[in-house]
């Protein structure tokens, strides 16, 4: 069984959750292969190869175009496996909006220009297979773009193994930081909101520690953010440079305010580490019984996350049972129940 996957051209010129889903998830599939599993993976070069070469096409995102390779997959009539990245606030109102603003932007354009919706719409009709992170990823695809829910599956991601094994040591010699702090890590923009954990962390007094890159149109931002005081820019970090797993390992709490978060892999690689979470409640990330060190909270709420932030400074979880949240979130896991996916989208067509 051959399998293509693919993204958007530009994918691996920044680094984020996505490009970290892709490496991982291909590197699991490619160990499973060598270990006798008749499979092979590989990353799409869409300048060279064609569709059909492939048994299988996995695309990763439903947005930046990716659509028509959805849309070239299908008409080659290769099954597609989808893994959409739906933000958790698509629901049924959100769709029924959306629905109309594409009526109206038809209507005035005789249909010449399509909104994102659509095209993530028409990514999510014409794959074989859907992949949710979660349960309130798989509301949004099915109420908010309403896509048949027979045909959407949850497949939560995976946490690389140095993030369980994580030696703050590292990270506290190479920062000076030897007290409490809240680590960020996270590409730098208003939608992620730096600045409101700025601000919510400057009222008590307590470092906040930065990591993550920064683009040119937001460097305005992270300059405000700096202003805030009591902010540490470690500036981006590669996902394997062991300085990144002891951040997560040496920081009391994670920070992730941000508007929106489908299945953030941060949270998971600062559960692993044995570290509590602050998070949005704008996402699709569920733990059950884990509500002892993830804590969700209004983006816009910064009184909610500073009492989150002394509730997890007052009371620390136990780090092993943090770790236990997640201990079974692993990448071979993932690709194990990929191929019975794939095969299933292989049967289907």
């Amino acid at each position: 069984m051959r399998i293509g996957v693919l993204s958007y051209p530009m994918l691996f010129q920044r680094e984020g959750g996505l490009q970290v889903q892709v490496r991982e998830t291909v590197a699991a599939l490619q160990r499973a292969a060598a270990g006798g599993f008749p499979l092979q993976v590989e990353l799409v070069d869409a300048t060279r190869a064609r569709m059909e070469n492939y048994d299988v096409i996995h695309v990763f995102a439903a947005i930046n175009g990716n659509h028509r390779a959805v849309e070239a997959a299908a008409d080659a009539r290769v099954p597609v496996v989808l893994s959409p990245l739906v933000s958790p606030g698509w629901d049924r109102a959100a769709g029924m909006r959306a629905r109309l603003a594409d009526r109206v932007l038809g209507n005035l354009t005789q249909w010449a220009v399509q909104s994102t919706y659509a095209q993530m719409r028409s990514a999510l009709q014409r794959a074989t297979l859907v992949l949710a992170l979660g349960a309130t990823e798989r509301r949004a695809i099915t109420e908010g773009f309403r896509i048949d829910d027979a045909k959407v599956r949850v497949l939560e991601n995976g946490i690389s193994p140095r993030f369980f094994d994580a030696d703050p040591a590292l990270f506290r010699k190479r920062s000076g930081l030897h007290g409490a702090f809240v680590l960020m890590a996270a590409s730098i923009s208003p939608y992620k909101n730096q600045l409101g954990m700025a601000r919510a962390l400057a009222e008590l007094a307590l470092p906040l520690v930065l990591i993550g890159a920064v683009c040119e149109r937001d460097q305005g931002y992270l300059d405000q953010v700096r202003r805030t005081g009591g902010v540490l820019c470690f500036g981006p970090l590669q996902h394997d440079d062991p300085l990144l797993a002891s951040a997560f390992a040496a920081a009391a709490v994670l920070g992730l305010p941000s508007q929106g978060e489908v299945a953030p892999l941060s949270v998971l690689e600062s559960l692993a580490a044995g570290t509590p979470v602050v998070m949005t409640d704008e996402s699709a990330l569920a733990l059950p019984g884990g509500e002892f060190a993830l804590a969700k909270v209004g983006w816009r709420d910064q009184a909610a996350q500073q009492r989150a932030v002394l509730a997890f400074l007052a009371n620390p979880p136990p780090r092993e049972r943090v770790r236990a949240l997640v201990h079974e979130f692993t990448w071979d896991r993932v690709a194990a129940r990929l191929i019975g996916h794939y095969e299933e989208a292989l049967g289907a067509v």
